[in-house]
């Protein structure tokens, strides 16, 4: 997909109000700094990432240390707490955005590894029959016949369709791969969703 670059351009009032937002949805992360103009390079966690153009204001947390996953990042000043975005556009098979008050690759590089969170409603409104995978996740799924076939715990990306990862009944997260039931989220097995009743109807037998 080719996207071009769109322009945001941040508030006059320097004081704009920097409090966590209580829908901050994670989004991505900044893997490295990009040229020397002080760019960042950026890791969206969704093949689509419209949540990331959507919104000028990235929210920041540090990366995760417990997971063994990559080298620590040792820091010499605090992480802030949120990025205004001037420009944002799409670079290869990723993603690069200039920031305010970031102006060269040392303060660029101080941002490594930062996790970004942005407010669920600064997300674009999807298509009719289109859904967040955040969404979805939590909701119940029921079948035809009323039974409950468990609780969606994630998806799974299978290429032009996802898959519900659903928790049975009775369970309790972390479950076995071999322990989840798996329905393609395509609407020859969905019925319907409602996000207001956190229930997806689907045409699936228990024993499948």
């Amino acid at each position: 997909m080719t996207r071009a670059p769109t322009e945001l351009h941040s508030s006059a009032n320097g004081s704009e109000e920097q409090a966590w937002p209580e829908d901050a949805i994670e989004v991505g992360c900044i893997l490295d700094a990009w040229g020397v103009k002080g760019w960042i390079k950026v890791q969206a966690y969704s093949s689509d990432a419209q949540a990331l153009f959507s919104s000028r204001r990235w929210f920041l947390r540090p990366a995760e240390v417990n997971k063994g996953e990559g080298p620590v990042v040792v820091r010499t000043k605090p992480l802030p707490r949120l990025l205004k975005i001037l420009a944002i556009r799409e670079h290869g098979e990723g993603i690069v955005a200039s920031v305010q008050d970031i102006a060269d690759r040392t303060a660029a590089e101080g941002l490594r590894g930062a996790r970004i969170f942005i407010s669920r409603s600064a997300f674009p409104s999807p298509s009719p029959d289109e859904y967040y995978w955040v969404d979805l996740i939590g909701l119940t799924v029921l079948n035809r016949q009323g039974e409950t076939l468990g609780e969606v715990i994630g998806l799974i990306d299978a290429g032009p369709h996802s898959v519900l990862r659903i928790m049975p009944p009775g369970m309790v997260a972390p479950v076995k791969p071999d322990q989840e039931r798996l329905v393609p989220f395509v609407a020859a097995f969905v019925d319907d969703v409602d996000l207001e009743q956190r229930q997806i109807t689907v045409d699936w037998g228990l024993d499948y």
